[in-house]
């Protein structure tokens, strides 16, 4: 790997001249988080149940006593056996941070379509310990849009990150935000989808000062192009142009196209 190599008095002299920008750039993004935080909310009316290992949970219930939920919208269909790496990689964040977004009046669930038994087991396997509900009975994933129903994906015409798309599956991945008053009303506050959901992918900031980057130069040029589930890394599987993680010679029909 080349790169130009110069003396020490030249190095701080083009550091001091990138701090300069990083300080700005940092600015900025602090005035856009405070934009984020002053978006109008949007109240949730409707009743949603979620199945858990414990039984029935309402949407109010993944509050946990606090006032804050996050909600990672998980890509996990019923009877889906390839899990998505980025929804994988984004919750393996949580596991060290949770305790503390926890004390900070902010709690966090995962939730995905996929039966709660299919849940658990994944869980389980990922030895995951955070929260994570089923939808699979509820209208959740769908109102919030992040599922479809097989006549919209025959229709080629749904709803994904603000505008209108032609769905590639049944389920996608987001992030939503939310809050509950002391009435116990609930609003949507924040949600984001795609490439916005990289905020919450605390990896990248230290790739992004690394001198090989995100190398993400595969046929993917994303995440899928080197992410694996933690489990999996060294074991030779694929990624499919959707994010799903396929063992080798797991014999489904991605193999037999």
């Amino acid at each position: 790997m080349e790169h130009e190599v110069v003396s020490r008095e030249a190095w701080l002299e083009a550091r001091r001249a990138l701090v300069a920008k990083e300080k700005a750039h940092m600015r900025l993004n602090d005035q856009l988080n405070a934009e984020r935080r002053a978006l109008p909310w949007l109240k949730i009316d409707k009743d949603y149940q979620f199945d858990s290992p414990t039984g029935k949970l309402s949407l109010s219930d993944l509050f946990d006593g606090r006032s804050q939920l996050f909600v990672k919208h998980y890509m996990l269909g019923p009877g889906q056996q390839h899990h998505c790496v980025g929804c994988a990689l984004e919750v393996d964040h949580v596991e060290g941070t949770l305790v503390h977004l926890q004390n900070h009046d902010l709690s966090y669930v995962a939730i995905a379509r996929a039966p709660i038994e299919e849940i658990e087991a994944l869980r389980k396997r990922m030895g995951w310990r955070f929260p994570f509900v089923s939808s699979y009975h509820s209208d959740f994933n769908y109102d919030f849009n992040v599922s479809y129903t097989p006549e919209q994906v025959q229709a080629k015409k749904a709803s994904y990150n603000f505008r209108d798309i032609d769905p590639p599956m049944e389920d996608l991945s987001g992030d939503s935000v939310f809050y509950k008053n002391e009435k116990g009303e609930i609003f949507l506050t924040y949600a984001a989808f795609g490439r916005g959901c990289e905020l919450f992918l605390g990896i990248y900031p230290f790739l992004d000062v690394s001198p090989k980057g995100r190398a993400e130069h595969g046929p993917h040029h994303a995440l899928g192009d080197w992410v694996r589930p933690h489990d999996k890394y060294g074991k030779q599987g694929t990624v499919e142009p959707t994010g799903r993680y396929h063992d080798e010679g797991c014999g489904c029909s991605m193999h037999k196209r």
